[in-house]
């Protein structure tokens, strides 16, 4: 919890640095491509995170790896968070960086899951029940998920609409044992 908020910080301090000079997009994509390979890189991950590893020599490696492909306000950021001991919540700083940057553009993730695969018209209809209440670019994200045996589950940010066969049955179990 506490290096989520120092994370954060991290983030929204890069994000109004990187609107003042004028280079938005291009440290947001440099911050997705650099979450994507802490997911992705456990040697990178391990890296980072070691407290054995000399400060230089990170900022060495990292500058190795994305030195060229880079924009320099990101990589003169990254060498910041090494200086201040914080090259362990990179991945989580880049995270919320993008996190931050979607929210400052209007943009809004939709995770849609269902038991089958919905038609066209029924996510249309979904999409347009939450533009209702949003201003800005929704982008939905399907997954299928047979357990729900029926119906369908949205999730928004940290809300969830649970609209599924086995949530119904589930609830139904409880009030019958109470």
């Amino acid at each position: 919890m506490a290096s989520s908020r120092v994370a954060s910080r991290y983030a929204k301090a890069l994000l109004d640095l990187s609107i003042e000079q004028n280079s938005l997009d291009k440290v947001n994509a440099d911050m997705l491509n650099l979450a994507s390979l802490c997911r992705e890189s456990k040697d990178l991950s391990n890296l980072l995170k070691s407290p054995i590893i000399d400060k230089n020599k990170k900022v060495d490696a990292f500058n190795a790896v994305f030195g060229k492909d880079m924009d320099k306000m990101s990589l003169g950021f990254f060498q910041l968070i090494v200086k201040n001991s914080r090259a362990d919540i990179v991945a989580e700083i880049a995270e919320s960086f993008v996190a931050l940057y979607k929210e400052h553009n209007g943009m809004l993730d939709v995770y849609l899951t269902s038991a089958v695969p919905l038609e066209a018209k029924t996510k249309d209809q979904i999409v347009a029940k939450i533009q209702q209440n949003f201003d800005g670019k929704i982008t939905l994200h399907e997954s299928i998920d047979d357990t729900l045996i029926g119906g369908f589950v949205v999730k928004i940010n940290d809300k969830q609409i649970d609209a599924s066969i086995a949530s119904q049955l589930s609830n139904l179990k409880n009030i019958l044992l109470n």
